[in-house]
């Protein structure tokens, strides 16, 4: 008795289709879990990601401290020169910081 090729291919695709199907089962029952998982993930930030941010914007205040305090005191030299224009702005920069010396210091600690 022979046994066909077409037999034989029958006979193999009945034993893999059915680990096949479960896989696919499985897939399709997980993948709601997946997605609502990265979903919160992704909407949600970290103690750690909170903190780099919260590092990031004090220390770009801090330069921008640091930029201010240069150009005041260069306004200043100015001013002490006799530049009327230059005492107005060392005010400014005096003033501004002063507003923004606080937060900064404050959050250093």
């Amino acid at each position: 008795m022979r046994i066909s090729g077409m037999a034989i291919l029958a006979a193999g695709c009945l034993l893999t289709l059915p680990g096949c199907i479960a896989r696919t089962v499985v897939g399709v029952a997980t993948a709601p879990v997946r997605v609502a998982g990265k979903a919160v993930d992704l909407a949600t930030t970290s103690q750690s990601e909170a903190d780099e941010k919260r590092g990031r914007e004090l220390r770009l205040r801090e330069a921008r401290l640091g930029r201010l305090e240069r150009s005041y005191q260069q306004h200043s030299r100015q001013c002490a020169d006799g530049n009327d224009e230059a005492c107005d702005r060392a005010r400014d920069e005096q003033a501004e910081i002063e507003r923004s010396a606080p937060t900064v210091r404050a959050e250093a600690d």
